[in-house]
């Protein structure tokens, strides 16, 4: 078994170290496991034990995945709503979920201490979801409230196994410059992740550049590195200005396997899961663009089929 390395005081996917992420968790269970998740909060099966068994299998697959190809891993929680406002619209106290945000990194945890062989790290990290819909800007916060409101979930994840924590499909640069500051308070790693539309810009309409910079700006380069989640890489790819010295905060990708834009995937009824090795093709593809890339991994509508794809074509790369 592979020894874990200390991942606060270092994160091995700044050092040149290609990790691969796990997939859409919430599409996999909806469309291939017929699981209904509220909301898309998947954290409600860590309540009982046959939700726990199928989280159990999906990160072993994933972890056995990467291992099989000779590349390490980032797993992230299931707790993407695991948040008070999320919480609430499902029905659990703020006590409960505080409570499932600490089992939901002990799974991780187990699961990565029982896969023997692994091939590199595996990170577990500990994931953070947007207060507001992951796919349009609704209720803004000021950079305090945002600050207050992740702080909730970020001071739990930092006292747990967490090697870091993760805010994914981020829609604009005051909510993320909260959640680095919660993070920055609490002494953990963190990475900010925002999701582009179809245009290559934020649903709030800025750019990438501008986003990161903002929040560099104003929290002194806190995020450990930026990534890209939830969009096809052919929308990644106008976002990206490979002269620009912010597209190196640019370490990693978790793509969509659909070319389609939010509203579309919003309003889909089946599932779009595109063709794997394509998917990891254009994955790849976007290193040209972006050369501090090394995390690279699925989002909505991926399973492990795309992850083994991928994994496959970087140990041939």
């Amino acid at each position: 078994m592979t020894a874990q390395i200390d991942t606060r005081g270092g994160l091995p996917q700044l050092d040149g170290t290609t990790l691969v992420t796990d997939s859409g968790l919430e599409t996999d269970l909806i469309y291939h496991h017929g699981v209904d998740l509220p909301s898309f909060a998947a954290f409600v099966l860590l309540d009982d034990e046959p939700g726990r068994r199928l989280l159990q299998r999906y990160y072993r697959e994933h972890l056995e995945t990467a291992a099989r190809h000779g590349v390490g891993c980032i797993l992230e929680t299931a707790t993407w709503r695991a948040s008070a406002d999320w919480a609430a619209a499902v029905g659990w106290t703020r006590q409960q979920v505080v409570r499932i945000n600490r089992d939901a990194v002990e799974l991780v945890a187990a699961v990565r201490a029982g896969v023997p062989h692994q091939a590199g790290p595996c990170l577990v990290s500990g994931c953070v979801g947007p207060r507001g819909d992951g796919y349009v800007v609704d209720a803004r916060m000021t950079v305090a409230q945002a600050r207050g409101y992740h702080a909730e979930q970020v001071d739990v994840l930092a006292e747990t196994q967490a090697d870091l924590v993760t805010l994914l499909t981020a829609t604009y640069a005051d909510e993320a410059t909260g959640f680095v500051r919660a993070a920055q308070a609490a002494g953990v790693p963190s990475v900010v992740s925002f999701t582009l539309e179809v245009d290559g810009r934020l649903p709030d309409g800025s750019t990438l550049g501008d986003a990161v910079h903002a929040v560099d700006d104003a929290t002194a380069a806190g995020p450990a590195y930026y990534m890209v989640n939830c969009a096809h890489p052919q929308h990644v790819r106008p976002a990206l200005d490979p002269a620009a010295g912010w597209t190196r905060r640019i370490v990693g990708v978790r793509a969509n396997a659909s070319t389609r834009s939010h509203a579309e995937l919003d309003a889909a009824t089946e599932l779009d899961d595109g063709d794997p090795v394509a998917f990891a093709e254009d994955l790849i593809g976007l290193r040209s663009l972006a050369p501090a890339l090394t995390v690279l991994g699925g989002c909505c509508g991926t399973d492990v089929r795309h992850i083994d794809a991928l994994a496959k074509a970087l140990s041939r790369s």
